[in-house]
Parts: C-alpha cells; sequence; structure tokens
C-alpha cells in the first residue's frame, strides 16, 4: 500500500520542482512579486510532499504545521548574518534553502503553500486509503 503512495509522492516531487523554477525564474509574469510568491508556494509543498515521503505514517496536517513552522523559522534566520550562514547562502543551493533576505509578505505565501500542500497529500491519501477525503 504505502510502495503506491510513496510512488505518487516521489512523481509529484518531480513534477513541482521545475513547475516551482520555472514560476520562480521565468519572465512571463506580471507583477514580478508573483513570481517569488509562487515559487514559495511550490517550496513549501515541494518540502511538504519530501516528508510524507520519508515519513508516510505521519499524517498529513502534522507535516504541513511543520514544515510551515520550518520555513517561517528559516524565514527569520534570514535576519541573522553570521559568517557561517552567509557562506551558505552565497551557494546556490544555500540560497535556494536559507533565502538571502527577510520579507514579511513571505509569511501568508508559507501559510497558503503549506495549505497547498495538505490539500495535495489528503487527495493523495484518501485515494490509496480509500477514505473519504472529509473524514
Amino acid at each position: 500500500m504505502y510502495f503506491k503512495y510513496r510512488i505518487l509522492l516521489l512523481v509529484s516531487m518531480i513534477i513541482i520542482v521545475p513547475l516551482g523554477y520555472i514560476v520562480r525564474f521565468s519572465q512571463g509574469l506580471n507583477p514580478p512579486w508573483l513570481h517569488d510568491a509562487l515559487g514559495s508556494v511550490a517550496y513549501e509543498i515541494f518540502w511538504i510532499l519530501l516528508f510524507n515521503f520519508l515519513l508516510p505514517k505521519i499524517s498529513p496536517w502534522r507535516i504541513a504545521i511543520a514544515v510551515c513552522i520550518a520555513t517561517c523559522g528559516i524565514e527569520f534566520l534570514q535576519l541573522w548574518k553570521p559568517p557561517f550562514l552567509q557562506a551558505a547562502r552565497s551557494t546556490l543551493p544555500g540560497r535556494l534553502v536559507l533565502g538571502n533576505s527577510f520579507t514579511w509578505t513571505d509569511f501568508p505565501v508559507y501559510f497558503f503553500g503549506s495549505f497547498l500542500g495538505w490539500l495535495w497529500l489528503r487527495l493523495i491519501k484518501s485515494y490509496f486509503m480509500k477514505k473519504s477525503f472529509f473524514r
């Protein structure tokens, strides 16, 4: 049962990663803040999918809340500029995971992305576990 569930989570991650990069780095969306907002939503969804892939027995709402708290913590961490974090942020993986500038407007996007990630997991789990979505 969990094998097929994890395969669908893996496929979902394979879809969300390029989609997130496309919306974040494309030049077609206007206004420009929409690039960051949609990229952040994809970022939240990815982490929720990844942690549920690693821990499939944990409930979707617990994972979504934990990821939201963690990403909000990382956002606050951007206010702190010690040399080791600045060195990490100077790399592409460091910038992608840690970010580089604190913005209050990221918090609503993280909450919305976590909600969508939770919804995504609920849909997948309700399909594979043959339970009603609203249970």
